[in-house]
């Protein structure tokens, strides 16, 4: 009876730590890329870039205050080079205000023609 007990406790311990994830992971979806854009700048494609062919996508998170205003872009993914243009060009993006701050995912291609 007492081990049937202890199985019952770590089971229900179970469900209300997996609902307390997908309640949490949930709450941070619904932060993040929900705002529209309303200003855009077009990265420079660097010189350098350039010279040595480069192409690819770059991938960065801005973090956008409530005016829409970007205070900081994170580099998530691609080459160096093409990802700082990449977060120089986000930071100067505008997206429409909102009540609070959100992280907007970004995807920036870049080719040399």
């Amino acid at each position: 009876m007492a081990l049937l007990s202890r199985r019952f406790s770590w089971l229900a311990a179970l469900v209300i730590l997996g609902s307390v994830c997908s309640l949490s992971s949930s709450q941070a979806q619904d932060s993040a890329g929900k705002r529209r854009l309303v200003s855009r700048v077009v990265p420079a494609y660097p010189a350098l870039a350039r010279g040595m062919a480069l192409a690819g996508t770059v991938r960065v998170e801005a973090l956008v205050l409530p005016d829409g205003s970007v205070k900081t872009v994170n580099i998530k993914g691609g080459h160096p080079v093409l990802a700082q243009a990449a977060a120089v060009a986000v930071s100067k993006w505008r997206w429409e205000p909102a009540p609070r701050e959100s992280r907007e995912p970004v995807e920036l291609k870049f080719d040399p023609e």
